[in-house]
């Protein structure tokens, strides 16, 4: 017996009592005003997604009303709608480096370069007219404005005062998020591309 319990006590000190090595990588800190205007856009999209999956027929077959929503949160809705509506038109116009992030969380147009248009886009391009393209613009900026707008309306901690604070979080939030090869804006107010 004690020759088992010699043989045995190495063996489990050995691999019975090692330490996992944990390794934590920090990727990024954000303030807390970031927290907060990340926490009340997010709630902004619950309510998007809430109002969409609400049934309009009960059990029974009955239709039922569906939840009464403010003013306010029916135009937020809209225009997470709206900006929704053209993410693939505006994923465009940035490949094509017609707009670009600014530094205060709306877009920014450079002229339409259609001759340099890769063969991809080309096509997109083409039918683009300038008219339309500054009214899409323009329509996801006005929506990027609602929501701002409504981050501070539904968030007590925030007043009008704080919407140039909201602007720079949304606008660092949108060139983090950015392609490689997106043009943002620095907070500097210098342009690059985002490698």
């Amino acid at each position: 017996m004690r020759r088992v319990l010699i043989v045995l006590v190495p063996l489990i000190a050995l691999f019975g009592c090692t330490l996992a090595k944990v390794q934590v990588n920090v990727v990024s800190e954000r303030t807390a005003l970031e927290n907060q205007v990340l926490g009340s856009y997010n709630s902004l999209n619950r309510e998007v997604l809430t109002v969409a999956s609400v049934r309009g027929v009960d059990p029974l077959g009955r239709i039922e009303e569906p939840p009464r929503t403010s003013g306010e949160q029916e135009e937020v809705n809209t225009a997470l709608e709206t900006i929704a509506f053209h993410a693939d038109d505006l994923d465009a116009f940035k490949r094509l480096g017609w707009v670009g992030e600014n530094n205060e969380g709306l877009l920014a147009s450079f002229p339409m370069d259609k001759d340099n248009a890769p063969e991809s886009l080309g096509e997109f391009a083409a039918r683009y007219k300038e008219d339309e393209f500054k009214y899409v613009v323009g329509q996801i900026n006005d929506a990027r404005e609602k929501v701002m707008r409504r981050v501070i309306q539904i968030n007590e901690s925030f007043t009008q005062d704080d919407l140039p604070k909201i602007r720079r979080v949304f606008g660092d939030l949108n060139r983090e998020n950015a392609s490689s090869g997106d043009r943002v804006q620095a907070e500097d107010g210098a342009w690059t591309v985002k490698p």
